[in-house]
């Protein structure tokens, strides 16, 4: 899947991204923290959990096939989706960008 991103700002400790796939647009967050469900309101700003979509989340760890969890969940977004990627390790965290050619 050809698919494209652009920084729209750093976190503490993660990034959150525009990208497009297959000519629908997501935003994406990515972050190197614990796999704790609360860690997605520290990340999300809490109007884009009033707009349509989901917003997906994704725990990913150092010994995860981090591409394969990734197309995955992208194999199932729908338009207006948001996706939070919880990366729970260095290497989860640089691999999890990587795949949204993007750099720690």
């Amino acid at each position: 899947m050809p698919l494209a991103s652009r920084l729209v700002r750093s976190l503490d400790q993660g990034y959150e991204l525009d990208i497009t796939l297959e000519d629908l647009d997501f935003r994406v967050y990515i972050a190197l923290r614990e796999a704790d469900i609360d860690q997605v309101t520290s990340l999300v700003p809490p109007e884009r959990f009033q707009q349509d979509g989901d917003v997906h989340v994704v725990a990913i760890h150092d010994t995860d096939d981090a591409s394969e969890q990734i197309q995955d969940v992208l194999f199932n977004l729908n338009p207006g989706d948001a996706i939070v990627f919880l990366c729970t390790g260095e290497q989860a965290y640089k691999n999890t960008l990587a795949e949204f050619n993007q750099q720690s």
